[in-house]
């Protein structure tokens, strides 16, 4: 099993910053990707950003280019989205993904949501 813990979420006002981290745990497991995804009531939870382990690209979401970054840091298992210019369609829950290889077999596991509040 892998744990991922997310920090980082909050209030803020409309041209404002926050920075998310998303830390993975647990036992012999090797990252191959982790992302962010947002979820507001009522809609399916979407893709905004993610990073790939192998190769270090990145993948964004047409609203969030040029505002937000993904990067990963690899000695601490965590992901980072660093959000700027962060506009009131930007509330929602932020959830990280990790995509790692365990045992020979690739898995995803989500972790437990973060709300982001951007106030106008």
């Amino acid at each position: 099993q892998v744990q991922l813990v997310e920090s980082g979420g909050g209030l803020v006002q409309a041209g404002g910053s926050l920075r998310l981290s998303c830390a993975a745990s647990g036992r012999a497991f090797r990252i191959n990707g982790m992302g962010w995804y947002r979820q507001v009531p009522g809609k399916q939870r979407a893709l905004v950003a993610t990073i790939n382990n192998n190769d270090d690209s990145t993948v964004y979401e047409d609203s969030v280019k040029g505002r937000f970054t993904v990067s990963l840091d690899n000695t601490k298992n965590t992901v980072y989205l660093q959000m700027n210019s962060l506009k009131p369609e930007d509330t929602a829950v932020y959830y990280c993904k990790v995509l790692v290889t365990r045992g020979g077999l690739m898995t995803s596991y989500w972790g437990q949501g973060t709300q982001v509040t951007v106030s106008s």
